[in-house]
């Protein structure tokens, strides 16, 4: 007699329900654990960027001027550091980056739902010939997909120090948003 194998339809369908249900729960997990792992990349690269400026400046003796750049030539007039930033020597101190200044390095644009936005005026952050930042500090804001409860600041000092803190309320509002 001929017997048969193989799996009824509502064995396929409670197969397919179980499978939905798994890939609910492991997507939002997963597309969480990416924005963060860009969230930790985005201040790495922020803090190599830092270390560049502040080692070619101390080597050369020569200014070093780190600014948010979305073609990787120009610098912007925003406080907005995620279309990309550029560090270049200013051997002129005028803050612009010339044709002849070369650019010491260039971050892309930040990956995903990633932000990073500075202090209100704070577009350029400029190394002396000694290694130090000019100014006073810069707090920069940074936010991922995981939402506004999650978001860091970054507090660059003039000795050129990095450490995190907690982000205000306005801050986060900008930098979070959309």
């Amino acid at each position: 007699m001929f017997s048969a194998r193989g799996f009824t339809l509502i064995e396929c369908l409670i197969a397919l329900a179980i499978i939905a249900i798994l890939f609910g729960i492991a997507v939002p997990a997963f597309s969480g654990t990416l924005e963060a792992s860009r969230a930790v990349d985005a201040r790495n690269e922020l803090l190599a960027s830092l270390t560049t400026a502040s080692s070619r400046a101390a080597l050369t003796g020569q200014r070093a001027v780190l600014c948010p750049s979305a073609d990787g030539r120009t610098c912007l007039d925003d406080e907005d550091w995620s279309p990309g930033w550029i560090v270049f020597s200013d051997p002129d101190a005028d803050r612009v980056h010339d044709a002849d200044e070369p650019v010491l390095h260039r971050q892309e644009a930040l990956a995903g739902k990633v932000r990073l936005r500075s202090t209100v005026g704070r577009t350029r952050i400029v190394y002396q010939g000694n290694g130090g930042n000019v100014g006073s500090n810069v707090t920069f804001t940074l936010c991922d997909g995981h939402g506004p409860a999650h978001a860091v600041t970054l507090v660059l000092s003039n000795a050129s120090r990095l450490r995190e803190g907690v982000p205000t309320a306005a801050a986060v509002a900008e930098t979070c948003a959309g």
